[in-house]
């Protein structure tokens, strides 16, 4: 059986400065999402950054639903990337969740993660902090809301080698007025 472990090479964070406007993973495919996986590693990154003296990240329902797209998208279709399967960055995705209209500043980052055959809370927080730019993601004192989904996959296809799968996106967000 294939083991792996996996995240993604560089930790993708965009900040955007934008002038005021005017004006689910279904069980037939085999992917389910993993909702204590989930919650257990929004728990952990919160302990994290108050153990270093910063806020907690609040969920945002909005860089969830970005989140879940992103891992149900890449459980289905068998790659492993910040972009989208038609090419389409990262921040433009999470923008079609959690959009910068109306606001001053907008500003977007991004952890992925995936191992076969699965992985807990703990493990993928320790993953992501021996990894330079997504410990930065972790504890950067910016973020103030979070979005993160675990998908499952009994059978992922491409780069997972038709193995099962678990694959985390966290979405880390912040907009001011």
């Amino acid at each position: 059986m294939l083991r792996g472990i996996r995240i993604a090479g560089l930790a993708a964070v965009l900040t955007v400065l934008v002038l005021p406007s005017v004006g689910s993973a279904g069980s037939r495919s085999g992917v389910a999402p993993v909702g204590r996986l989930s919650s257990g590693l929004v728990a952990q990154i919160n302990a994290l950054r108050l153990a270093h003296g910063l806020v907690p990240v609040r969920v945002s329902p909005s860089l969830r639903a970005a989140a879940n797209v992103h891992s149900t998208q890449m459980a289905r279709l068998g790659y492993f990337s910040h972009d989208s399967a038609n090419g389409g960055s990262f921040s433009s995705r999470i923008a079609t969740f959690y959009p910068a209209r109306g606001y001053r500043s907008w500003t977007v980052g991004e952890n992925l993660l995936w191992a076969s055959p699965d992985v807990g809370a703990l493990r993928a927080l320790k993953m992501w902090l021996a990894s330079p730019p997504h410990r930065a993601n972790l504890l950067n004192p910016r973020w103030r809301e979070i979005g993160l989904v675990a998908v499952h996959a009994r059978s992922a296809p491409g780069v997972y080698g038709n193995a099962p799968t678990t694959i985390v996106t966290a979405d880390f967000g912040t907009r001011s007025k």
